[in-house]
């Protein structure tokens, strides 16, 4: 591959090549960037005009921030609740939202349905379909009943034939499925590489800001899981948003990456089936299994997913291992969870050097923040003694690598939750002051240790955890 005619790189030291993605420059020509290594992003900069920028009129004169009406910012419901949520109310006028998943996440249906709502409010809707023909789009509103007659459907490809169709029907609320499937002919390549991303993304969010035209586009991801196209995508728009969940799991959530117009700890949890995909207010309970009696090698904790606390269940089992131990993890960061075990054998002489580990969370739930690893150690000491904890019993902490726990916060609101649920009892970290229910009895503990000693004494009903 030939660098790009132009200027010779090795004549100038100055940096005279860019990546779209990562900004990194460099004098000389590359097919690969130096910084984030990906392939095909380096372009030469435009050489800078000659001459010094003057000043010019101005058309609309700057006003005191008093003065700015701020209802232009307000934000209106889309019609799905767990969507409000993530956004921070609903969508503004002339906002931008770019909604990210992996495919068949559910991203087209979580559209239709909010085109669906919007076109039954009054608000007159274009969506835009690349990927799929409109017969296919028809059916799919069919089946999840989002035939509306005010919402307007074009399958196009074409830039400008898409910037016809919102100059046309006028629309209150564009959507575009995808940004990466539409190409204009002013720019050079074929549809999905960077250049064709960010003309296409420029020209839909400028027309969007002129008409105060709400606007949904979907955006593919890589293999990696990130945004595809150049990084300038997430930098232009006004909301960014992950689509998250595992295609053989009905649950699916939205998480806020970027958010100009509210928070980015927020989450919506969804449930996807046939007939279309429902918001979940109380999702908590697909988190949790349902035994008759007590099982060893389980244990409850809270997980926060943005402001919203999940109670949810880590299960543990624990054999015999052949010639080297196997350490095997779903729904859990691997590498926290060999370090738990680490700690377990090492500063609580639980014996795992020569047994298979295997540690998950029901529900297909992925639990990532440090405040689960007391509940795994507790699963793993269970499951290695074959004795069940007591019950309704949650488990809060970070565990350090000296077997020591660290507070972590919204304990309050992660309580609160455990207790609404029926748990009555919850090991803590020492130094945690926040209110517990009074329903709940809190036991602060300083290390896994001591929760250990704690749940095989006050707390144990039956006979207590035996560990070697």
């Amino acid at each position: 591959m030939s660098p790009p005619k132009g200027r010779s790189a090795g004549r100038d030291a100055r940096p005279a090549f860019r990546c779209v993605d990562c900004g990194w420059t460099a004098a000389k020509w590359a097919g690969r960037c130096g910084e984030c290594q990906a392939w095909g992003t380096v372009e030469e900069l435009s050489a800078p005009a000659s001459g010094v920028t003057r000043a010019r009129a101005v058309t609309r004169p700057a006003q005191s921030i008093a003065e700015v009406d701020a209802d232009a910012a307000v934000a209106e419901p889309t019609g799905v609740a767990e969507l409000d949520r993530v956004l921070g109310g609903g969508l503004v006028g002339g906002a931008v939202v770019l909604l990210a998943g992996e495919p068949g996440v559910g991203k087209s249906t979580l559209l239709l349905e909010v085109a669906s709502r919007a076109a039954s409010s009054g608000r007159r809707v274009l969506y835009v379909t690349g990927e799929e023909s409109a017969a296919q789009v028809r059916l799919r509103a069919e089946r999840i009943g989002a035939i509306r007659p005010r919402l307007m459907l074009a399958a196009e490809t074409d830039l400008a034939t898409v910037l016809g169709h919102v100059e046309q029907v006028q629309p209150d609320l564009l959507l575009v499925d995808s940004v990466q499937t539409i190409a204009s002919a002013a720019v050079e390549g074929s549809a999905g590489n960077v250049s064709q991303v960010r003309e296409v993304a420029a020209s839909l969010i400028r027309a969007a800001k002129e008409r105060a035209m709400a606007t949904l586009l979907v955006g593919h991801v890589t293999k990696d899981g990130g945004i595809a196209g150049p990084r300038v995508l997430e930098h232009l728009v006004d909301v960014v948003c992950q689509f998250e969940g595992d295609r053989h799991n009905r649950l699916r959530m939205v998480r806020a990456v970027k958010n100009r117009y509210g928070p980015t700890d927020e989450v919506g949890c969804f449930e996807l089936d046939e007939n279309g995909i429902v918001g979940l207010a109380d999702p908590s309970g697909l988190f949790l299994s349902r035994h008759p009696v007590a099982v060893p090698g389980t244990a409850v904790t809270v997980t926060l997913e943005g402001r919203r606390p999940l109670v949810s269940e880590v299960q543990a089992l624990v054999g015999p291992s052949g010639t080297s131990p196997k350490r095997a993890t779903s729904g859990l960061d691997g590498n926290r969870v060999a370090m738990v075990l680490a700690v377990l054998e090492r500063r609580c002489r639980v014996m795992l050097v020569a047994s298979d580990s295997y540690v998950a969370t029901v529900g297909g739930v992925r639990l990532t923040e440090p405040a689960t690893d007391l509940a795994v150690a507790l699963a793993v000491a269970s499951a290695v003694s074959d004795q069940p904890l007591p019950p309704r019993v949650v488990a809060i902490g970070e565990v350090g690598l000296t077997g020591e726990l660290r507070p972590v916060g919204g304990v309050g609101r992660r309580l609160a939750e455990a207790a609404r649920l029926g748990f009555s009892t919850a090991l803590v970290p020492t130094g945690t002051h926040d209110v517990a229910p009074d329903t709940m009895v809190v036991h602060e503990v300083p290390d896994v240790i001591s929760a250990l000693q704690r749940v095989t004494g006050s707390l144990g009903r039956a006979e207590g955890l035996r560990l070697v």
